[in-house]
């Protein structure tokens, strides 16, 4: 008698790549090995490579998922939001939620995007550029300043907000969420939305 066939938890990838954004975010990427991964996601280390070739595919597939989704949320924005600068005052409440409620994996990826093949990196910081070209065109649209001049103000913004990874502030996360908008949506010099 054969044995029944084997089913697979559907949520196994993504408790894999969980495990491995705290990991890496504690550890380090080369400290943090496949076996310490499928640990923590309660596999064992060989049991990643039916779902990963390497462990740079598994920092990539993170990464994928992180641009993914801001790349979704921003999407959906657009599609929602007509006036340029309800949208972008949107965009900066994504990132910032995005920062403050995915710490440890935003500063995974910002530290550990160097550590990837080189094809990997291209295709994921291109990703990054199309985000970031959203909210330049959003400027543009309400705004009297450069392509060039509008790209620097959107990469302050960004940066701004993501300069909570560098540091504990101390304050409560509804706290920080308030004051990284409001300096962001400064960097921006954002008009009140016409009513």
């Amino acid at each position: 008698m054969s044995a029944p066939p084997r089913t697979r938890d559907p949520q196994r990838k993504q408790k894999i790549l969980a495990s491995a954004a705290d990991l890496v975010a504690r550890q380090g990427y080369h400290a943090a090995s496949m076996a310490d991964i499928g640990s923590a996601a309660g596999v064992t280390g060989s049991a990643i490579y039916r779902h990963f070739d390497s462990k740079s595919a598994v920092l990539v597939a993170l990464f994928d998922w992180v641009i993914d989704r801001l790349r979704r949320d921003q999407r959906r924005i657009l599609r929602r939001t007509p006036d340029p600068v309800t949208a972008l005052a949107r965009l900066v409440d994504v990132q910032v939620e995005f920062v403050v409620a995915n710490r440890e994996l935003a500063r995974v990826y910002i530290r550990e995007i160097n550590n990837l093949p080189e094809a990997d990196r291209r295709r994921l910081r291109r990703k990054q550029r199309l985000y970031v070209e959203e909210w330049v065109t959003l400027l543009l649209l309400q705004s009297d300043v450069s392509d060039d001049a509008a790209r620097a103000i959107v990469h302050a913004a960004i940066g701004t907000i993501q300069s909570a990874l560098l540091y504990s502030s101390g304050l409560p996360e509804s706290e920080l969420r308030q004051v990284l908008g409001r300096a962001a949506r400064t960097v921006l010099a954002l008009r009140p939305a016409a009513s």
